[in-house]
This record gives C-alpha cells, structure tokens and sequence, in this order.
C-alpha cells in the first residue's frame, strides 16, 4: 500500500509501505476513506516532536471501513464505518477509567503518526479499537466526519470546557486556524455575550465571522487595546490560545480579567514566557492539555444532527496520491486560504474528491 512517511526534519513522501496487520487481538485494520492533515504534522515535519522516528507514517485523524478486528474487539467488526481517534485508550489504566485518554499509560494515548504508523495510508492499524474509533452516523459524509476525529474535540475539550466557557463571558481566541475556528463554534453552544477572534490573516478573520465570531482583531493592531474596550477594562473571561508560539500566549495572558481563564490549545516548539510578576495578584487560571477525546460520541451526535458547521471548514479536498500538494497547500494557508485540507481515496464512494 501508500502511505505518506516522514524522513526526518523537512523530508516526506507518498510511497510504498508494509500493510498493516492485526498486532494484537485489541486491534482493528481500517481502510482510510478521509484523511486530513494537521498543525501538529506540520510540527513533526519541521523537527518540533523528536519523538517522531524516520519513516513513521504520519497522520492521526481519519474516517474508514473496518476490514479487520482482533478476537478481542466487541464494538465494531468488519464493514462498519468509522472514525479513527486522534487518541488511543486501552480502557484499563488510571487515566482512562477517569476518561483521561490522552494520558494512557497502557499503550495508548496520542499515538497515531507518532509513536506508531498513522493514518496518512491506504490502511491503518488501530490499537484498543473498542474505544478508539466511533461508529459513524449514516448522515455525515466522510469529509464530514474526519473533522470529529480531532480538531472539534480538541477545540471543544482543550479550549471550551478546560476554560470554563459560560454565559455571558467575553470570550477571546487567538488564532483562527481551524482548531481555533472550531473553538469558536463549539463556545457558542454556550451563549457568551461575545467572542472576538485574533489573527493574522484577513480570510481566517472573515471565516471567524461567518463560524460566530462577533468582532475580529488583526493580531498585529493591539487586540489588547479592543478587549479592554469592549469590557471596561477587565479583560476577557476566557482566552483561547490556539496558535502554539510565544508570543500569542504572552498575549493572551496580557488579555484576560482577574478571575479568569487561559486555556492553552496550540502545540508550542519553543519556550513562553510566564509573566508571573503580573499575574501572580490576578487570581489567573492557566490550563494546557492533550485532548482526551472522551466528548467525541457527544460530538458526533450533535454534527450528524446539524448543530456543528464541520463542513464550514474544509476548504480544499485532494485525491490520496497527492498527498504532498496537499501538504503545500495547507503549510502556505496564508496564502491559499487553506483551513482544512481533506484528501480521500478516489476509488471509494464515502469521499467527493475535487482538487483545490
């Protein structure tokens, strides 16, 4: 089969790779119908995630067809169709009696095109299937469905929940990428007064609109200066920091009221700085996290009912085998527009495929 392997920092491509096969009996082989790429492949390829091996096949997010199970699988068998975790969870440990997934300690956890061959593959193995891939409503597409295996519970969990999202707050997220967008979506479902949305980028500014974002700020026109306008003074309830650099966490500490929350999203390859000498004396809460995706059944009821925009943010689609046009297009958002990228193979019905 094809899969996309990493090489090491700045080297990948699209070649031949082993099958996958049936490791352990809490296994399952899925045959990828969607993927899509992430933030964080763009990480591992610039050489921010060490742990990734040379010729690890990337990608963590994925929907497809079971065509395997292990002896030990009870909750899906071959021909279902499903969506792939961005996290595994062996189901027995401490973490994940708690539903902490992302913290497995039995094998488990982030491990998809990280530890392990990922999804980014005609064929993927999945470990603890049971809890690691999701049945998929008959009404959402594949192109639908990819965007449940990571960002939304991500945004959702990480961002919303971790933040303490209420009504009535002001809420604020800093970078409207797609895990960004998402939270923007996913804390409106909370009916805050407000949620303004800082970026770069003009057209994610113009896609945080039309996701729910009330106002927009250009990252580089003192935000800061438009959140305390807008609140007389106090800062924002909840920032939502979905951009993973030094600065944009800095200034989302910089924006937040006394008695409020951080909530740390973005996926940092360098060090921040942590004013604590300012925010010792504001009684600031600052959360970091690795979804768990434990909201992902949640979340797919609420998507294949309509009450999530997960088609609002695939921008381009690509056939499988152009993997690596894909990639360009989604490294150079800035200027393709690029929010999510999703590729699909041509040869199955689940995915419409046109080239961007």
């Amino acid at each position: 089969m094809k899969g996309y392997v990493f090489h090491g920092p700045g080297q990948s491509s699209w070649e031949d790779v082993p099958d996958p096969g049936i490791q352990e009996a809490t296994d399952a082989i899925v045959r990828v119908d969607a993927v899509t790429i992430c933030g964080t492949d763009l990480h591992i390829l610039k050489g921010d995630v060490p742990e990734v091996r040379p010729g690890t096949v990337l990608g963590h997010e994925a929907v497809g067809e079971v065509v395997e199970t292990g002896s030990d699988v009870r909750t899906v068998r071959p021909g279902d169709r499903v969506v792939v975790s961005c996290v595994s969870a062996c189901g027995r440990c401490a973490y994940c009696r708690t539903g902490m997934y992302g913290q497995c300690r039995g094998g488990g956890g982030w491990i998809l095109g990280h530890l392990i061959d990922g999804t980014q593959a005609e064929y993927v193995r999945v470990p603890y299937a049971d809890l690691s891939v999701h049945a998929l409503p008959s009404t959402l597409d594949a192109t639908q469905a990819v965007l449940l295996a990571d960002i939304f519970p991500t945004a959702y969990e990480v961002g919303v929940l971790n933040g303490k999202v209420r009504p009535g707050d002001t809420v604020v997220v800093v970078g409207a990428g797609p895990v960004g967008l998402a939270a923007i979506a996913t804390a409106r479902l909370f009916s805050p007064e407000r949620i303004v949305a800082v970026d770069l980028a003009p057209a994610r500014l113009d896609a945080a609109k039309r996701l729910g974002a009330d106002a927009v700020a250009d990252a580089r026109e003192a935000p800061e200066q438009l959140i305390a306008d807008l609140t007389d003074g106090l800062g924002a309830d909840v920032v939502i920091e979905a951009v993973g650099i030094p600065a944009t966490f800095e200034m989302s500490t910089r924006m937040v009221r006394p008695g409020g929350h951080v909530a740390n999203v973005g996926v940092h390859g360098k060090p921040a700085t942590l004013h604590l000498e300012d925010l010792w004396i504001k009684n600031v809460t600052i959360t970091t996290g690795l979804v768990d995706t434990n909201t992902t059944p949640t979340l797919l009821r609420m998507a294949a009912a309509g009450r999530l925009p997960v088609q609002a943010l695939v921008t381009h689609t690509f056939p499988m085998h152009e993997m690596q046009e894909a990639y360009d297009v989604f490294a150079r958002a800035a200027d393709t527009g690029a929010l999510k990228v999703v590729l699909g193979e041509e040869s199955h019905e689940t995915v419409a495929v046109r080239t961007a």
